[in-house]
């Protein structure tokens, strides 16, 4: 009896050895195959994490690439890489920095894309960046139906020879393109100014100023919705229904624009494709965006032009955006700091 209980329990002892060895092998595999697994995921995830980052890195890249209105800059930093040397010109243009930067407080700027459209970009980038909402006269209006109220109502089809910009073409799609061009700007103003997070808005900014079709769209309605309020003025004048603003009689006195076909033919086509709005187009983009546009203009430092305001006459309610201009060609936006 005794030899059969030794057999049964050195029996069970050696199948429990047997099976341990068995599970310690399964075990050991299956120990090396996870720790082959962690390895290859933890490889796999810094893998993933590096070309995600550098996949990030392309699109700020290819965003600030393409970005019209940069991200700011320090003043006195971007005076002293673009005005180098010793001539009248340079030195003069780095005290008008310096003026900014110790009695202006301003102390930052950014630089905007110089082109033609440069000035209409640095007005409505402020007005988005800022907030600001529809003039108190587009509140009333739909904008969506000036060009039919222009081309039917008051018989202007002069308008189907309206260019835009650099696509210079005019015809009888006019009318379409302008639509497309008015419900832009009337969808993107009103997106972005009702978001009232500072950062999201700027960023709505940045992905809506690096998209050329879009922004242009944008600047066209604007060219439109001038000559909109000058067929308006000049209306009013010829009924002597009701006074108009002063900036109109300066329009008007112009050889150039003496009627809103002229205006249009002479100044508003040209404008985005070879030249720049006019001191007297910057005075009609502040009155009908109903902002006052204070404008620091450097080449004209140490006389009574140095800072100018657009229109000279304004409403308290008003709120006011900056310009900063060397050559009241191309300008940039300056940044204030107390």
């Amino acid at each position: 009896g005794r030899h059969e209980v030794w057999s049964w329990k050195t029996a069970s002892k050696e199948s429990l050895c047997l099976m341990w060895q068995k599970v310690k092998v399964q075990l050991m595999l299956s120990m090396s195959f996870l720790t082959a697994l962690f390895w290859y995921c933890r490889r796999l995830c810094s893998f993933l994490a590096q070309l995600l980052k550098r996949w990030n890195n392309y699109l700020q890249r290819q965003l600030i690439r393409n970005l019209s209105v940069l991200p700011e800059v320090d003043l006195l930093g971007y005076s002293v890489r673009e005005w180098k040397g010793e001539t009248k010109q340079a030195k003069q243009m780095r005290e008008a920095y310096e003026e900014l930067f110790r009695n202006c407080h301003i102390k930052y700027l950014r630089q905007v894309r110089r082109d033609n459209y440069s000035v209409v970009r640095a007005v409505l980038f402020q007005i988005f960046s800022q907030g600001i909402h529809f003039p108190s006269w587009m509140k009333e209006r739909d904008i969506l139906k000036l060009p039919e109220k222009l081309l039917y109502s008051q018989g202007c089809n002069w308008i189907q020879q309206y260019s835009f910009g650099p696509e210079r073409y005019t015809g009888p799609n006019t009318f379409g393109k302008l639509r497309k061009c008015m419900e832009a700007l009337k969808t993107n103003w009103a997106e972005i100014s009702a978001t009232r997070d500072h950062e999201e808005r700027g960023s709505m900014c940045n992905t809506l100023f690096s998209d050329e079709s879009k922004e242009y769209k944008l600047y066209e309605a604007i060219k439109f919705i001038m000559l909109y309020e000058v067929v308006e003025a000049y209306e009013q004048i010829k009924s002597s229904d009701e006074p108009v603003h002063n900036l109109f009689s300066l329009l008007f006195a112009r050889d150039s624009s003496s009627d809103p076909l002229s205006f249009m033919m002479n100044h508003l086509n040209s404008i985005g494709d070879s030249v720049c709005l006019d001191q007297v187009e910057v005075f009609l983009l502040g009155y009908l965006l109903e902002v006052k546009i204070r404008v620091y203009r450097l080449h004209r430092f140490n006389t009574e032009e140095f800072q100018v305001t657009y229109p000279n006459e304004y409403r308290r309610e008003w709120n006011e955006i900056s310009l900063l201009t060397e050559d009241d060609r191309y300008y940039h936006i300056p940044l204030f700091r107390t």
